[in-house]
């Protein structure tokens, strides 16, 4: 079974660039929502790096069993996954982080949009929501990888498309959150920390 589950090619390389980011700023022992677990390799990788955070993935239904296979891993530290889809019903209590992994540029604006409002409804008042991914800036691509990369995430679905960085601080400033650090990683990625 475990050889059969779903694996990740970007997961596996932006694992370590994640982990160095979540260190600097989920340093506290605390709970984190992860938001869209996807395969579920970060949950699996990453709660047995930080141990010390109580590690709460999420997904759609249908992403689940993949999740729960990953989390089989001995090193695991991650709780069993639960549903969340974005546009329904969250979980009832807050959480010390919030973190999602290249899901701004699969869900549709007005989802991303609602994402970041639950997001900060359920983030304690001192915490950090870190957000990681390909982002334009003013506009703008970082690279012409990224640009590409849009056109294929629109073959799939018209709605999808690379998030304005500048559009997500204001949609968090609409909840009373700022940035607080922009991290360039590696593959035209970012992490960005709101609190």
């Amino acid at each position: 079974m475990i050889s059969e589950r779903p694996f990740s090619q970007a997961c596996e390389n932006n694992k370590a660039p994640i982990l160095t980011v979540l260190r600097q700023h989920c340093q506290a022992p605390g709970t984190l929502l992860e938001i869209g677990a996807g395969t579920g390799q970060h949950a699996a990788w990453l709660s047995g790096q930080l141990p010390h955070l109580t590690w709460q993935p999420s997904d759609v239904a249908e992403n689940l069993p993949a999740v729960r296979q990953w989390l089989q891993d001995p090193d695991s530290q991650a709780l069993a996954p639960i549903v969340l889809d974005v546009s329904g019903t969250w979980p009832a209590q807050q959480f010390d982080y919030l973190f999602t992994a290249n899901t701004f540029h699969i869900m549709s604006r007005q989802l991303v949009a609602r994402c970041i409002e639950e997001g900060c409804r359920h983030l304690a008042p001192n915490g950090q929501f870190l957000i990681y991914g390909p982002f334009k800036i003013n506009g703008r691509f970082t690279s012409e990888s990224n640009a590409t990369f849009e056109l294929w995430l629109k073959d799939i679905d018209p709605l999808r498309a690379i998030r304005d960085k500048e559009w997500i601080e204001e949609e968090f400033a609409r909840h009373g959150r700022k940035l607080q650090a922009v991290y360039d990683l590696p593959a035209n990625n970012m992490m960005l920390v709101f609190g």
